[in-house]
């Protein structure tokens, strides 16, 4: 990974002020949830329709510049993950021009050509990804907690749980998943393979009658294909699912105890909406990072 670094050094304001404008929009997001806890707490519970239209015009004032962060982060992560794409490309084929007949036959031409098309265009996916939830993510997650520390830290400790627990689901599958991703790309790498041969020797192929040899060799290369990529996909589905089950417990104990606190007289009710929303922007901050973390 350090070795594709260089193809960055062109865009290198681009790749310092992508990350910063989704920073700060992660910055203004992490105080909405404060915001709606005024209005829960002070606008409707007073009754005070001014208070009430002040803070939502805070909330949108918030959402407005979030979004053209957002979208100036985006125009400056696309830029450098576009032109990184095109310097990586261009190397990659005149790399592949100096190679010898030899090497070329070993290799395979269809393994080159995904090398140049999905492979490049995966890899500036991971480049565009990494520049705008690289650190926006794990930002999120801790100031999230933080934040929740901050309103109560007996509901709080809450956070302390369930984030660990939480990493430990995403990056368990993340980490299962990873080897047999490798092992699809190289499966799908054969299916090409075979299908350019098929296509390049039709002539020959008919000439010999290997029709029905060559069309059970290719089943059986695509269902073998086929399968690896339902058994991966069935240890990846299992993401949402756990990770729903384990942020709906937490949000059942901020609930039970955040009740508690408020009977107390310890926090408001706003204030536990604030950490339940907190809950929630780390779920999805963390499925993201996994997602991230997927395709790099």
């Amino acid at each position: 990974m350090g070795k594709l670094l260089r193809y960055l050094q062109g865009y290198k304001r681009e790749s310092i002020l992508g990350p910063l404008f989704k920073l700060l929009e992660a910055g203004f997001e992490l105080f909405v949830p404060l915001v709606m806890a005024d209005i829960i707490d002070i606008g409707i519970q007073n009754k005070d329709l001014p208070y009430i239209w002040k803070m939502g015009g805070i909330l949108v004032a918030l959402g407005g510049i979030g979004l053209i962060c957002s979208i100036t982060a985006q125009y400056f992560a696309a830029k450098a993950a576009v032109g990184f794409g095109t310097k990586l490309r261009k190397d990659l084929f005149a790399h592949i021009m100096k190679l010898s007949y030899t090497e070329i036959d070993t290799i395979g031409s269809s393994t080159f050509i995904t090398r140049m098309t999905s492979d490049i265009n995966q890899v500036q996916s991971g480049v565009n990804l990494v520049l705008r939830l690289f650190l926006r993510s794990p930002f999120i997650v801790f100031g999230a907690m933080v934040m929740a520390f901050t309103i109560d830290r007996k509901s709080a400790l809450v956070f302390v749980v369930a984030i660990p627990l939480l990493s430990m689901v995403v990056f368990g599958i993340l980490f299962v998943s990873m080897p047999l991703y490798k092992k699809v790309q190289k499966q799908l790498d054969l299916v090409l393979r075979t299908t350019r041969e098929n296509l390049t020797g039709a002539r020959v192929i008919r000439a010999f009658h290997k029709e029905k040899e060559e069309i059970e060799g290719f089943e059986k290369d695509s269902d073998l294909l086929s399968k690896l990529q339902i058994f991966v996909g069935k240890i990846s589905a299992l993401l949402n699912p756990i990770t729903y089950i384990l942020i709906q417990g937490a949000v059942i104990a901020l609930v039970w105890i955040g009740g508690k606190q408020v009977y107390y007289g310890s926090i408001t009710q706003g204030e536990v909406i604030a950490l339940i929303n907190y809950m929630s922007q780390i779920l999805v901050e963390l499925v993201k990072l996994a997602n991230l973390m997927i395709t790099i």
